[in-house]
């Protein structure tokens, strides 16, 4: 249904540009939503990526550092625990800069296959990767990695998969979509494999607020930049100005929710279709879930692996798991 309406819409433009039909697709139809969303996938253009990675500098945002400071032990707890050939597939590469202590410890790992939705991006990081682990084989895929990705033909080494989610990026879905996932990680990774996984934890509301709400603004810049690629991708008239950055945590939900807001009655056009914002009314960007080790062990569960081994930071501030197919 989302993609006839974009077909129409196209065919309501007086030009036809070479549009992102599924981006187009999910942004009318999220618009057009009561209440209004756009998946946070989307977030990840060229732009939105090297906005994250300064995020990921912020003093407020623990995760990156709490995480960071972890994988060293998890990847030296691993060199002991895998045996023979491994392959790592790491699902929203991003900046690619989570798997090096994997790729310095483990000599098991003989390949890596990035998979990231931001193309560009990802392939210019893989090659400044490469350039540092010549002895890895790589090979950066461009794809959404929510669904089941097709990945490169394996070497004549069998290789077993290792798959590796970090950054908590797992509390962007609701737990259906998590467990949604989960099925579709073993699909790309097959039934022999195992998954490296972050998540984020439970922990002070205030710690979670100010994390979500820097000094800085550079949240609130990487927030807005999906509206500017709505504008650059469709020659829309979005005006940045009448929105505001707002994220607060959820307790009921147990959840970070981020959102923009928009400030005035307002019209806009994206690609022959009307798009019609009360003042106050938001489009819903983001939701971060945050889970107990106990919550997060039936979700796996529930998804067909199981847990393997359990890492934590200090004072629960982060967890990584290991997964195995349960068969």
């Amino acid at each position: 249904m989302a993609y006839a309406i974009a077909e129409q819409a196209l065919q309501a433009a007086v030009i036809q540009p070479p549009y992102d039909m599924r981006f187009l697709a999910d942004v009318i139809k999220g618009l057009s939503s009561t209440p209004k969303s756009i998946s946070p996938k989307y977030f990840y253009d060229e732009n939105g990526s090297r906005f994250f990675d300064e995020i990921c500098q912020l003093k407020e945002y623990y995760l990156y550092k709490t995480e960071l400071a972890l994988l060293p032990r998890v990847a030296s707890d691993l060199a002991g625990m895998l045996t023979g050939s491994f392959s790592v597939v790491e699902f929203g590469a991003g900046s690619l800069q989570k798997i090096r202590p994997f790729l310095r410890n483990i000599p098991a790992i003989k390949s890596f296959y990035p998979i990231d939705i931001s193309g560009a991006y990802l392939r210019d990081t893989t090659r400044k990767l490469q350039a540092e682990f010549p002895d890895v084989a790589m090979q950066a895929v461009e794809g959404d990695f929510t669904l089941p990705v097709h990945l490169p033909e394996p070497s004549a080494t069998r290789e077993q998969r290792l798959g590796f989610f970090p950054g908590s990026t797992i509390g962007n879905f609701t737990p259906e979509q998590a467990k949604r996932f989960l099925l579709n990680a073993r699909k790309t990774l097959g039934d022999d494999a195992y998954l490296i996984i972050g998540v984020d934890t439970k922990k002070s509301p205030d710690i979670l607020h100010r994390a979500y709400n820097d000094d800085k603004g550079v949240t609130k810049r990487f927030n807005l930049n999906v509206l500017s690629r709505i504008n650059r991708e469709f020659d829309c008239d979005l005006k940045l100005s009448d929105f505001e950055h707002y994220a607060f945590y959820n307790p009921v939900e147990g959840r970070i929710e981020m959102h923009l807001v928009s400030q005035t009655h307002q019209t806009v056009n994206i690609v022959g279709t009307d798009i019609t914002f009360r003042s106050g009314e938001t489009i819903h960007t983001e939701s971060s879930y945050k889970y107990t080790p106990q919550e997060f062990m039936q979700l796996a569960q529930s998804a067909g692996w199981r847990i393997e081994r359990t890492w934590l930071a200090g004072e629960a501030m982060f967890s990584t798991y290991l997964l195995r197919v349960d068969h």
